[in-house]
């Protein structure tokens, strides 16, 4: 637990919120594009008609997206990690609810879970008008996703502190890949199959979460 209490402590800076982002972004951002890739292909199921799914994708990407919710959201670093547990739990609720995280949903899905975690978590939050305007979409349909989501995980918002570990854990995996030095050539080779052993490091890595 005290790796969790390093990430998102009260004393946390910009500096570790940015890391937190960053972690998150990356794991939404390889997850969606997975899922596009085989809904292209076909080998995804058809996605259920669901109140988080746009009929158009975004104009702006996944990156960029989370780094808004970031900078005008005001929440705390512990917020996104709640916000990742909600949206996984989301996704592991009820058939109804069985949606791929892609580019048509991932944007939804964020600034819902983002709301419901910095109501739950923090003592002063921007109401649900702000986020809206954060979130790009109008306030009618922000309180629709809300209520949408609270239904999906049936009222379900407790963390525990094991949970919230656990969740920590898999941003500071993210972190540590995104942050470590690039491999060195292996000359030897002019290319790397995805079965070698070496493949399998922070790249393999590819389900929600843990």
């Amino acid at each position: 637990m005290a790796d969790s209490e390093a990430l998102v402590g009260s004393g946390a800076q910009q500096d570790d919120m940015l890391r937190v982002v960053a972690a998150l972004a990356g794991i939404l951002e390889r997850v969606a594009e997975r899922n596009d890739v085989a809904a292209a292909a076909g080998t995804a199921e058809l996605a259920p008609a669901s109140a988080f799914r746009s009929t158009t994708k975004p104009g702006i990407s996944v990156r960029a997206y989370v780094s808004r919710v970031a900078r005008f959201a005001g929440c705390s670093p512990a917020c996104y990690v709640v916000a990742y547990i909600y949206l996984d739990r989301l996704l592991h609720r009820g058939h109804r609810f069985a949606l791929a995280v892609d580019s048509y949903s991932v944007h939804r899905l964020l600034i819902t879970t983002v709301l419901a975690a910095v109501k739950f978590m923090d003592d002063i939050c921007y109401n649900n008008a702000y986020f809206a305007k954060v979130g790009g979409i109008g306030l009618v349909e922000m309180n629709y996703l809300e209520v949408d989501f609270l239904f999906g995980v049936g009222f379900d918002l407790n963390v525990t502190p094991k949970t919230f570990g656990d969740y920590c854990a898999v941003l500071q995996s993210e972190m540590m890949c995104a942050e470590a030095p690039p491999a060195q050539p292996r000359l030897q080779h002019c290319c790397l199959s995805e079965s070698e052993d070496d493949a399998g490091g922070c790249g393999s890595q590819q389900q929600l979460a843990t």
